[in-house]
């Protein structure tokens, strides 16, 4: 009697382990099916092909006009990547206002909610969508690396380690922007309140506003704000230092936001 209820017990535990994954197979199916669909739909229009060629002009501009590469007469793309945190600022809250806010608009939201789907696996599908986008930007200022190699001897892993944290840092911007993008259905008010906390993650690090607060509050307190800014652990990756806190800082950013947008949608979804 006992071996038959363990018989059965085992069976049972079995059964609910192939379920758990059939379920987890499935989810991930969704997701890649949305994602698919929302690359499609950023290729399709001019979105991703502008986004792409001012974000390719603008970091070549900066790079080698304004920050003087060539001048410096240094292998490195310090230069390079100090601007993304300010480029991001504006490029990426353009992506990524029409994320929600278009659904919305269009009134496609409910009929996107009402597919045998889970909200979380929209939200995740869609960001993925929009994050492959500023990757293939990024992926596609390889050139430069390509020069500073031929110039000189650069530590690639310092260069290795600063992309990393750049996608980390678009990938911070992009959440933020998905989340103000399910609060309303205006993409200009989306884009304006995404810009808005971005810039306020950047001033947060940023060394004339931590001066500027040494003079009138305590050390601890600098340190607590600078420590919610994007700046901070940017630069600690630009370094060539992959610290696991500043990994799990943007990795943080990116799940409040995107929890947070999951509870907008799952609102708007009773309302």
């Amino acid at each position: 009697m006992n071996e038959a209820t363990m018989d059965r017990s085992a069976v049972t535990a079995s059964a609910a382990v192939r379920k758990e994954r059939q379920q987890g197979a499935s989810a991930w199916r969704h997701i890649v099916t949305i994602a698919k669909r929302e690359v499609a739909g950023y290729f399709a229009s001019p979105v991703a092909y502008v986004f792409i060629v001012i974000f390719l002009l603008l970091t070549a501009f900066f790079t080698f006009m304004v920050s003087g590469f060539f001048e410096r007469g240094q292998a490195s793309l310090l230069s390079f990547f100090a601007w993304h945190p300010w480029l991001y600022l504006f490029l990426v809250p353009a992506v990524g206002m029409r994320m929600w806010s278009e659904e919305r608009r269009l009134g496609t939201i409910e009929l996107l909610l009402t597919m045998p789907i889970t909200p979380w696996q929209a939200i995740v599908g869609k960001f993925l969508a929009a994050w492959l986008v500023l990757a293939l930007a990024l992926f596609l200022t390889f050139p430069i690396v390509i020069t500073v190699n031929y110039l000189g001897n650069p530590d690639n892993g310092v260069i290795l380690a600063s992309y990393a944290g750049s996608l980390l840092l678009s990938g911070a911007y992009l959440s933020v922007a998905a989340m103000t993008s399910a609060m309303t259905r205006n993409q200009v008010v989306s884009f304006i309140v995404s810009l808005m906390i971005c810039l306020f993650l950047i001033l947060a690090g940023w060394p004339p506003v931590t001066n500027l607060l040494t003079q009138w509050a305590s050390p601890w307190f600098v340190e607590t704000v600078a420590a919610f800014s994007v700046m901070t652990h940017f630069e600690s990756i630009q370094k060539g230092v992959i610290d696991s806190r500043d990994v799990l800082f943007f990795l943080s950013v990116i799940a409040f936001c995107l929890f947070t947008t999951s509870v907008i949608i799952r609102a708007h979804r009773a309302g």
